[in-house]
């Protein structure tokens, strides 16, 4: 029923998801670059840097897409770097070997992957009202997540059919070309009085010296976890004989389903408190993952407990982000937001490489666990450091009435 009303509230919410699925798919696909990398030669340390590439073009295009996005609106924006998503995908299926021609697909997929997971919910922002942003960004993270777990499911569905792993990269591009026409149609309908989205170094540290600076952190640190775990499954994997795709199908069924489901009952609770637990969720399972898991079994239920701590601590950490903005800031608090993001979920995975290379994915796996532990630490000190700022003011109250 929410997400009927949602939708009638919001004309065209329900095509924004489907389309934000569809591009999602690229994003999903460079998962399977490890695999692409090794089928030509090649190892996680080649993998890692054209992913970490992708992070260059990634912030040009999260702070430029504000902008563009002022002079084109912001559904036209993301059907322009659409374009950019169906050339990386092409180009990873085409291009041969392990070298410049496959960090130039890098490039192009940070320009349209980051204009687009920027805009996104900025065009959430401008179509919703703010009492109902935050289920709407879970939906819309939903759908992208759904996006982004499929990627490697087409990798894994075309080597059950004994096709090249290439196939998936062009169900990518297939799949972006449609999301791409649907943005062009979203496009096309009344555009609403918005506040401008490009961001200045004067908004940045407005925004910066506002509580909006804790849930930027903590999305830049759990994007290094999603980033390093999702981009090295399949040598993680191959290296303790499982299936990697146990890991997506956990991780991706406990994420989409927290989000679609219950994110909007988590929502309406306390946020700090939420946030708290479920980062506590986030370093079971990388402990989990990095030191208990013996079977499938337990490898599915591990990323199962990372779907559930990280799908849901997003959406909370998304609307503290968007609702703890100053006033006139919103735009550019998710723009920092999403730059956060890239930076941990493509900027990782390079030290990933260079650390699985140089000591397994033992190393990366010890490497994560310190950032889960900090991300923790953040969400733990913010809800402590609540509660003893309501002290002293209760304590300042008390005294001022004393006084009286």
């Amino acid at each position: 029923m929410s997400a009927i009303r949602t939708e009638q509230a919001a004309p065209g919410f329900g095509l924004l998801c489907l389309a934000s699925y569809l591009l999602s798919l690229s994003y999903g696909s460079t998962f399977l670059l490890s695999l692409l990398v090794s089928s030509r030669g090649g190892n996680e340390q080649d993998a890692g840097q054209i992913i970490s590439v992708a992070m260059l073009s990634t912030i040009v295009a999260v702070l430029g897409s504000g902008h563009l996005a002022d002079r084109l609106g912001s559904a036209r924006a993301i059907a322009l770097s659409a374009l950019s998503l169906v050339a990386a995908c092409l180009g990873f299926a085409l291009v041969p070997g392990t070298g410049a021609g496959l960090m130039l697909c890098g490039l192009m997929l940070g320009l349209g992957w980051g204009a687009f997971y920027t805009l996104g919910p900025i065009l959430v922002a401008e179509r919703v009202e703010a009492q109902r942003r935050t289920h709407c960004f879970a939906l819309l993270s939903g759908s992208m997540m759904s996006g982004i777990g499929s990627g490697p499911l087409a990798g894994k569905l075309a080597a059950l059919l004994q096709l090249p792993v290439q196939t998936a990269f062009y169900t990518a591009a297939g799949a972006a070309v449609a999301g791409l026409l649907i943005f062009n149609h979203l496009a096309r309908q009344p555009r609403h009085a918005t506040q401008p989205v490009g961001i200045s170094r004067r908004a940045g540290a407005t925004v910066l010296a506002s509580p909006a600076r804790w849930p930027v952190l903590m999305v830049g640190l759990g994007g290094a976890i999603f980033g390093g775990l999702g981009s090295f499954q399949t040598s993680y994997a191959a290296g303790r004989g499982l299936d990697y795709s146990l890991f997506f199908i956990g991780f991706m069924s406990a994420a989409i389903s927290c989000r679609l489901l219950i994110a909007g009952w988590v929502v309406k609770r306390d946020a700090y408190r939420a946030s708290c637990l479920l980062s506590g969720f986030i370093v079971l399972a990388v402990l989990a993952l990095g030191w208990w898991v013996q079977g499938n079994l337990g490898y599915l239920l591990a990323a199962a407990l990372l779907g559930v701590g990280y799908g849901l601590n997003y959406s909370v950490i998304n609307g503290l982000a968007a609702n703890q903005a100053p006033p006139g800031h919103t735009p550019q608090a998710l723009l920092l937001f999403s730059l956060a993001y890239f930076l941990g979920v493509f900027g990782f995975p390079w030290l990933a490489g260079q650390l699985i290379v140089s000591g397994g994915t033992e190393a990366m796996m010890l490497c994560l666990l310190l950032v889960a532990l900090l991300n923790w630490a953040v969400s733990l000190g913010r809800l402590f450091g609540r509660r003893r700022a309501r002290n002293v003011a209760q304590a300042l109250l008390v005294r001022g009435d004393g006084k009286h």
